[in-house]
This record gives structure tokens, sequence and C-alpha cells, in this order.
């Protein structure tokens, strides 16, 4: 994958989480800045979401750890545990925000 087309992806991949926290029946505010994507939940804690462009990784910080996806077979997913990152979101988020989140890209 180029540069281009990894940056390229991250944007579509930051755009449909964007559109699937919208969908989702939580008070939950988001920013976009510089290519990180910022997902303050009603309780005050925090997601963030944010492209490693020398790795050609997206970076996740949640409150139980940092985890780092990699592009394969069309889908982001942890490089460690081969989490997709539908689950790692609504798995961080059900976490964090004590109510169940069903993620979906």
């Amino acid at each position: 994958m180029t540069e281009s087309e990894f940056n390229q992806q991250v944007d579509d991949t930051l755009i449909s989480i964007e559109e699937a926290l919208d969908e989702l029946d939580l008070d939950i505010d988001y920013e976009t800045s510089g290519g990180i994507l910022t997902i303050t939940l009603e309780n005050g804690s925090k997601i963030i979401i944010n492209r490693q462009t020398p790795v050609k990784q997206l970076w996740l910080a949640a409150k139980d750890g940092g985890y780092h996806l990699d592009w394969v077979h069309d889908q982001w997913i942890t490089d460690k545990d081969k989490e997709p990152l539908e689950q790692l979101l609504s798995r961080v988020m059900t976490q964090q925000s004590g109510e169940s989140v069903s993620f979906t890209l």
C-alpha cells in the first residue's frame, strides 16, 4: 500500500466511524482535527484514533491501553490479537461508557 493509498484508507475509515457514531443512541461528542479523531463519552472518558503514516498503522488509545491496527484483507485488525476495528471499538466503548455498544462500520 502506498502512502497515498494508506492516507485515503484512514480518511475513509475516520469518516465511517463518525457516521457510525451519529447512529448510536449515546451521548457522545467527537472531533476530528489533523487526522486525529477524539471521541468523548458522557462520563468524560476519551477514545483517540489517529494515523501513524511511517508504519502505515491506525492507532487507538483507550482507557485499557493502546492498540495498533494494520490494514489486512480489506479491514483494520490489531497487530497482536487480530481483533477487527469494529469489535475493538464496540468493546472499548462498552467498557468506558458502561452501556452496551455495538459498532458497525
